[in-house]
């Protein structure tokens, strides 16, 4: 189908960009990478009559390590993300996850800001910014404002965003050296969504874990940090009765919606399933 008629707005600037959202209201959106949106509006799902083009806007591109932080722009694609010499030496749990979102068709003009910014329960990188910690900064009319990932999402499509509201900048704690990573996604074919998929960030002081992150995607309405699993993983020496108290911990919140993936009793033992399979890689690497 042919999307309804729109105006196209292509601002240089965020305070540009504000701006129109704030003049059209509920008739504008942005669009980043468009992969969520376009498809929306050629089905008549969504008939925004302004669309924002955020392609032009310098400032939402690249990224930097200041300080002990790596800050990510939010029309920085998911190509870059894999690429990114920064990322690779001191993320490379962000090049293994964005490998597997989609095909490298998408991958060259989806954005971090815009998998992270619509609330889609099956996008990879939200689960994996809360296991990171990381941070959103949203730029709206009355300035900036900055909300942790952990408390960004509220249901499917529904997230802390006002309308008037973007997502500017991601920005992550820089993990200590020798850190242990890993995300494990289980799915029907290349490029699809996660049946389930686990996110872990593991330090070990010798072979006791001395902090541990977890996270879940696409097993719930949000993604899903799984607070208990990583205190349980905290101290311990990952053996077989803490791991195992571990991923029973992180199924208890699983809530998955049984779909052509499988029932709901199924995906939430791949949760589990992918979350030990990343605890043991994480470790190894910590550990190597």
């Amino acid at each position: 189908m042919i999307p309804g008629e729109f105006i196209y707005h292509r601002p240089s600037s965020v305070a540009e960009a504000v701006s129109l959202l704030v003049s059209h209201g509920d008739e504008a959106r942005p669009l980043a990478g468009g992969h969520s949106l376009i498809p929306m509006m050629k089905l008549r799902m969504a008939a925004p009559e302004h669309l924002i083009d955020l392609s032009g806007v310098a400032d939402l591109k690249g990224m930097q390590e200041v300080g002990d932080t790596i800050v990510i722009g939010a029309m920085t694609t998911q190509h870059e993300l894999v690429n990114s010499d920064l990322l690779i030496a001191k993320l490379p749990i962000i090049r293994e996850t964005s490998l597997m979102i989609a095909d490298p068709q998408i991958r060259y003009m989806g954005t971090i800001g815009g998998n992270v910014a619509n609330g889609d329960p099956g996008n990879d990188l939200p689960g994996l910014m809360q296991c990171l910690n990381a941070v959103y900064v949203l730029a709206g009319p009355d300035g900036e404002r900055e909300v942790a990932a952990r408390d960004f999402y509220e249901a499917a499509y529904f997230t802390a965003l006002a309308p008037e509201e973007l997502v500017t900048a991601v920005k992550i704690p820089t993990p200590p050296a020798g850190h242990g990573f890993a995300y494990e996604k289980l799915k029907r074919k290349v490029g699809d969504y996660a049946t389930a998929a686990a996110a872990v960030l593991v330090t070990m002081s010798g072979d006791t874990v001395s902090s541990c992150s977890v996270a879940l995607t696409n097993v719930a309405d949000t993604p899903l940090y799984a607070a208990q699993a990583s205190e349980i993983l905290n101290g311990s020496t990952l053996d077989a009765d803490t791991v195992t108290r571990a991923v029973a911990a992180a199924e208890a919140i699983t809530m998955p919606a049984a779909d052509g993936r499988g029932p709901a009793e199924y995906r939430t033992k791949m949760a589990g399933v992918m979350l030990e399979r990343a605890l043991a890689r994480a470790a190894e690497r910590a550990k190597g």
